[in-house]
């Protein structure tokens, strides 16, 4: 922000870009020091593509992560760190380019499952690259690479049109 103010009338979740992982068990690092709800876990896990992960870890979510998560892949921890946002609640959430490091097809679940479905009633601030997602996006912003300066902004229609207009 280059000048005014920013003013905050609820909770914020985010979900950073490089996954923060603590060395506790996936579900410690999920629940993040909420109390354990099995049903409102068992939603996040789902719409976070985390099931199968259980089953092949050798304590299920009791499976304590080793230091920086060191015995999960780039795609795990970024569905935990994603998980944990769920989990905590918020009345908005700033995710922080949460596909980048997950399969095409996990992406397209949590995008459809977690983003779209399971957090429809909130808002949802989505940093991405994956542009196939965007005719599904409510508002895009798209900003400059050099200083983060809105260069255009509205549906995805507007500027698909603005676009072939431009070039």
């Amino acid at each position: 922000m280059s000048k005014g103010s920013i003013s905050n009338y609820g909770s914020v979740a985010y979900a950073s870009q490089q996954a923060w992982i603590q060395n506790c068990s996936v579900r410690d690092n999920i629940t993040f020091g909420k109390p354990f709800d099995q049903s409102r876990y068992n939603a996040v896990i789902e719409a976070c593509s985390l099931s199968t992960d259980f089953a092949i870890l050798a304590n299920g979510d009791l499976t304590e992560i080793g230091e920086q998560g060191v015995n999960l892949s780039g795609g795990q921890k970024q569905r935990l760190n994603i998980a944990r946002a769920v989990y905590n609640g918020g009345d908005v959430y700033m995710f922080d380019d949460p596909l980048s490091a997950v399969d095409a097809h996990v992406g397209e679940h949590i995008f459809e499952q977690c983003l779209t479905r399971h957090l429809a009633s909130t808002t949802r601030i989505l940093v991405t690259h994956k542009i196939d997602i965007l005719p599904r996006c409510d508002h895009i912003i798209v900003l400059d690479d050099t200083g983060g300066r809105v260069k255009a902004q509205g549906s995805f229609q507007s500027l698909k049109t603005l676009t072939l207009r431009q070039y």
